[in-house]
């Protein structure tokens, strides 16, 4: 089953998808600024891919550090992109910098 990569505007439509998510979250951190934008576009290839290939597993989150900079600071993110995984409102594990779709995959399956 495809499953979308959400994107929320602003905190309190994060917590929002974090409240209602059945699972795990998995929360990628992205800027906007030129150093940061071509690394996160990237990723986001990857974790659309991911979502659909894992389905229900987990909760694909894009968040814009600008747009939802209380996630950014709950879940001390410093650096875009920035993995991290979330299970029932807690980081359990995070990844910080441009991943492959493999070395996504083993993050998420050593954390999932």
């Amino acid at each position: 089953m495809a499953r979308q990569v959400h994107q929320p505007l602003e905190d309190q439509e994060f917590d929002f998808i974090l409240s209602l998510a059945p699972g795990p979250v998995l929360a990628y951190f992205c800027g906007s600024w030129p150093k940061a934008l071509e690394a996160c576009r990237a990723m986001d290839a990857v974790v659309a891919e991911l979502a659909r290939e894992y389905g229900a597993r987990f909760t694909a989150v894009r968040t814009d550090m600008t747009r939802c900079p209380g996630p950014t600071r709950r879940y001390a993110v410093t650096g875009a992109p920035t993995a991290v995984l979330i299970r029932d409102g807690a980081a359990v594990a995070s990844a910080e910098g441009p991943m492959t779709r493999e070395e996504f995959r083993r993050f998420l399956d050593a954390h999932l």
